[in-house]
């Protein structure tokens, strides 16, 4: 009966889970510098990238998001779609395509540096509530808008009263 345990067995898996965890250390360290110099980019502190939550409350001013996204992103079923939007808004903050986002979502340890230390540059908040100056949908910022708009003639009575018709 063979009754001896070997170590080299679980020394070869230790190495293993060592040069794993290495692997993943480098691929996150690489991530979070991209998405550091991201962040320096639009204007806001680059330490908030390592910081679990608040680095996703950062991308949501630099893509011009309000802020109950927070809780969007944290329920499950719904953070895949407003995780995979965000990405995408942030793609767009900085002029780049579905195609950058992308590669944001898979390869996210080369497309985060490629964005902050290549030459894209921040172009503003991508959200259509930060084109509206941060108010959400502001109908008085529609140039469309029949009752904000000043030239409306139905804002502006006529003192002349109606000609009859001629019959």
């Amino acid at each position: 009966m063979d009754d001896y345990q070997s170590s080299a067995g679980s020394g070869a898996l230790a190495a293993f889970i060592g040069a794993y965890f290495l692997f993943i250390l480098v691929i996150w360290v690489i991530s979070v510098a991209g998405m550091w110099k991201t962040f320096e980019k639009a204007g806001k502190p680059g330490w908030a990238a390592i910081i679990p939550i608040y680095n996703i409350i950062i991308m949501l001013e630099i893509v011009g998001k309000p802020m109950i996204w927070i809780l969007w992103l944290l329920l499950p079923c719904t953070n895949f779609v407003f995780g995979i939007w965000l990405i995408n808004l942030m793609s767009k903050s900085y002029g780049k395509s579905e195609g950058f986002t992308i590669g944001l979502i898979f390869l996210s340890f080369i497309f985060w540096p490629i964005l902050g230390f290549g030459d894209a540059k921040y172009l503003g908040p991508s959200a259509a509530e930060a084109q509206n100056n941060g108010f959400g949908n502001n109908p008085f910022n529609n140039p469309n808008n029949q009752f904000g708009n000043q030239n409306n003639p139905f804002n502006n009575p006529n003192d002349t009263p109606p000609t009859p018709p001629l019959v």
